[in-house]
């Protein structure tokens, strides 16, 4: 399932501030996208995708936000920009997010889509139609595979 957002969907939506006293990812994915959309907790799926438009994680810094949205089982979110905190944040904790301004034209909820990160390319099955982006550079590609920055290090510290 696809789930689409507008622009602007900054970090207190995401993750509301009352809920940052835990750090526990259950509790975070209970909570997340509440303040904007209550059914997302209840319905989402592992494996859904979240689809945004401009400026996705914009507001306060907490990686609290990319947290909740990894913990839910999202596979991507796939926004046509994101801010620059949430992105870095996204990335260290291992949650994959990819720009791309094309996309969200036409999407629907039910659309089947297809990721290949390694290759760059977005399919929506449904309506028979690809995307490109440009893929992660070989070391980000590892340290999300490996689930973020301290499990990238701790691998490359061979601990």
């Amino acid at each position: 399932m696809n789930w689409i957002y507008g622009d602007n969907v900054d970090t207190d939506v995401i993750i509301p501030a009352r809920y940052l006293n835990t750090k526990n990812e259950a509790e975070l994915a209970s909570h997340c996208m509440e303040d904007i959309d209550l059914s997302f907790s209840k319905e989402v799926k592992t494996g859904d995708f979240i689809f945004a438009g401009e400026n996705f994680g914009c507001g306060s810094s907490r990686e609290h936000a990319p947290l909740a949205i990894k913990a839910s089982g999202i596979r991507a979110v796939i926004a046509k920009s994101f801010a620059r905190i949430f992105y870095r944040n996204a990335i260290n904790i291992g949650l994959v997010i990819i720009e791309n301004s094309e996309i969200q034209s036409g999407l629907e909820k039910d659309d089947l889509i297809e990721l290949d990160i390694n290759s760059g390319k977005i399919y929506n099955k449904t309506k028979n139609k690809e995307y490109k982006f440009s893929p992660y550079p070989s070391e980000i590609q590892c340290m999300i595979e490996t689930g973020g920055l301290v499990e990238y290090t701790k691998r490359k510290l061979g601990k």
